[in-house]
């Protein structure tokens, strides 16, 4: 199976590094991507958007043949759900990592711009149930390797149309949020989770991790995503 792993904001394709050797050893053909316009200055970065990412994950799977999971990270769950839903008749499978399907019209969330692009905000801006599990080590190394992404794409609205995105079968991999507290999400169906709990066919997998699972747990990650390659049908 062909999988494609997109990273979520500030990360490139060696984000991945650390589970694509799991991956390759079962079999599949990884594709780790990056994103137009990461790391590029504002003059060349500011016209690409989320319809751009996305653009580039469907250019991804149409260069593929045979069958495709899409995997997502953080905001790249965003990506990942829009390339499901422009090619939902070649996507086997779809993986959420620490993040929810977006509605129609959805975006990432609101950064603050400095000189026109988005820059990584420290460790420090985000809550201790995210990076909790990132020792100073792994902070230090992975906050160096942090890219700007440009300015539009944490908040721009994502496109979605086809409503056959909701009956590929999804996982969702899950450090910050309890499963128990999606399964009540998903009963609850608030406006803002309807995707989610559109979804026909979601399993859920608990990690023990924070916001970036394939920093702390890679295996795990590994595992989760290559359980959802096998209920995808490889």
């Amino acid at each position: 199976m062909n999988i494609i792993l997109i990273p979520g904001l500030w990360l490139d394709a060696a984000s991945w590094d650390a589970v694509v050797p799991a991956l390759e050893a079962a079999g599949h053909s990884v594709h780790p991507l990056t994103m137009p316009g990461v790391g590029v200055p504002a003059p060349e970065s500011a016209e690409i958007g989320i319809a751009d990412w996305v653009a580039a994950a469907v250019a991804e799977i149409d260069r593929t043949s045979g069958p495709v999971l899409v995997v997502g990270h953080s905001g790249g769950g965003n990506v990942a759900y829009g390339a499901v839903d422009a090619r939902p008749e070649r996507v086997a499978g779809v993986v959420f990592v620490d993040t929810f399907p977006p509605g129609a019209g959805g975006s990432i969330w609101e950064f603050p711009v400095v000189d026109g692009v988005v820059p990584f905000p420290g460790w420090d801006s985000f809550e201790d149930a995210e990076v909790g599990d990132l020792d100073e080590a792994t902070r230090a190394a992975r906050g160096a390797r942090t890219l700007s992404v440009p300015a539009r794409v944490p908040t721009d609205p994502i496109r979605l149309t086809d409503d056959r995105r909701r009956e590929v079968p999804a996982t969702m991999l899950t450090g910050t949020v309890p499963a128990d507290e999606i399964r009540r999400i998903i009963s609850a169906a608030p406006d803002w989770a309807a995707e989610l709990a559109a979804l026909q066919h979601l399993e859920i997998q608990e990690l023990t991790s924070g916001h970036w699972p394939q920093f702390s747990v890679p295996d795990d990650v590994a595992a989760g995503i290559l359980a959802a390659a096998e209920r995808a049908g490889a």
